[in-house]
């Protein structure tokens, strides 16, 4: 089960990453200043990310704060130096950008536990992940109109595809902040649990994600990226298809459905080792799907009975 990060009593530091069996839990770790995230912040994201994406026992990427914010936003002072320098900056995407881009585009499902409100470019920081858990009393702040700061085209193309071009408009023209239930309505908040039940329901999804195929969840979450974005690549979908429809985990989802006990899908990479989290029973799998199988199953997305 994943514990709430233990509040932070030293100085301030870099984001801090730690691994539980198949989940990993990256924390910032700014609590006195709101979590805000400064310059040096977006290497060392950069750098945890990457490690996430390259550990292939990994299922499930948490993303929170320390304290009772859960981000500030990007440092204002920092802003104010690259914003002299974008004088003569050569046009494209700037770190914060790449960054964010990094973790919508990371291999396994990821989780924003929104421990407390979130503002600028923090927000589009939490929209990149595939899901968000608020706590109530939170808001959302996006100031750029009042800065004066023209936001990048993939935080804006995040806004419009997830929330919809009238959200995106009132929260990026306006600057007005939005409360919680708010936030819940229009789709940026997945779910809405008081404070002390936050961790619970994270767990709880983290423990849902990580049970499933990999192979399926990973293939279905990038296409489903890239439509998002408009960009579907239908060879790359249809390899993913076979492979899913060629793996072990197939056999024993297939297996396991007919018998009824929850599937483990070990995948490539985890630990067999008692003390996985799920404490599932082993399933014993009655069928295996070589690569020389002819591929006659219809690729449908069947209900459950």
């Amino acid at each position: 089960m994943t514990q709430a990060p233990a509040p932070d009593s030293s100085a301030p530091s870099p984001p801090i990453l730690e691994l539980l069996q198949d989940r990993a839990i990256i924390r910032l770790n700014r609590p006195q200043h709101r979590n805000r995230i400064e310059r040096g912040d977006l290497d060392t994201l950069c750098e945890l990310l990457t490690s996430v994406d390259r550990n292939p026992s990994l299922r499930v990427l948490v993303l929170t704060g320390a304290g009772s914010t859960f981000c500030a936003g990007y440092d204002l002072g920092a802003l104010k130096t690259e914003a002299a320098e974008a004088a003569t900056a050569v046009p494209g995407p700037d770190l914060f950008e790449r960054m964010v881009d990094q973790l919508e585009d990371l291999r396994i499902p990821t989780i924003c536990a929104l421990n407390g409100s979130v503002y600028g470019g923090a927000t589009d920081l939490a929209l990149a992940c595939d899901f968000r858990i608020g706590v109530e009393g939170m808001e959302l702040g996006m100031p750029a109109s009042r800065l004066g700061v023209h936001y990048y085209l993939s935080g804006l193309r995040r806004y419009v595809t997830r929330l919809g071009l009238g959200a995106a408009k009132r929260l990026f023209l306006t600057g007005v902040p939005m409360d919680a239930k708010r936030l819940l309505q229009i789709g940026y908040l997945d779910e809405l649990v008081p404070v002390g039940e936050l961790w619970a329901r994270v767990d709880a999804l983290a423990a849902t994600l990580a049970s499933r195929a990999p192979l399926a969840v990973q293939g279905m979450k990038r296409a489903l990226n890239a439509l998002a974005r408009g960009t579907p690549d239908a060879a790359e979908v249809e390899a993913a298809v076979i492979r899913c429809m060629r793996s072990e985990d197939l056999a024993e989802g297939l297996s396991a459905w007919a018998a009824r006990p929850p599937p483990v899908f070990r995948g490539p990479g985890l630990d067999p080792a008692p003390g996985h989290w799920s404490q599932a029973p082993t399933v014993t799998l009655t069928a295996r799907v070589s690569a020389e199988t002819p591929l006659r199953t219809p690729r449908t997305g069947a209900a459950d009975q």
